[in-house]
């Protein structure tokens, strides 16, 4: 997970890149990883078993990780 002075920093990289749809495009992908990853991390899905969740939860955190490095290599 991200804390709030890393977001702020991504949130930043974003606002100031010249390529404004780009940005826009990796705050929209950022915004769905954070969700998904948010949504498992707080079980919302009672019926998914364990494994199943763990396995979904290291593929979420990956997903944002990856969004992560795209932005902070702008």
């Amino acid at each position: 997970m991200l804390d709030n002075q890393e977001i702020n920093e991504l949130l930043e990289i974003l606002e100031n890149h010249d390529d404004e749809e780009l940005a826009v495009e990796l705050l929209k992908e950022f915004n769905l990883a954070t969700k998904k990853l948010g949504k498992l991390v707080l079980n919302l899905d009672k019926n998914l078993p364990h494994d199943q969740w763990k396995k979904d939860c290291d593929q979420a955190q990956l997903d944002l990780d990856n969004v992560v490095k795209r932005i902070k290599s702008l």
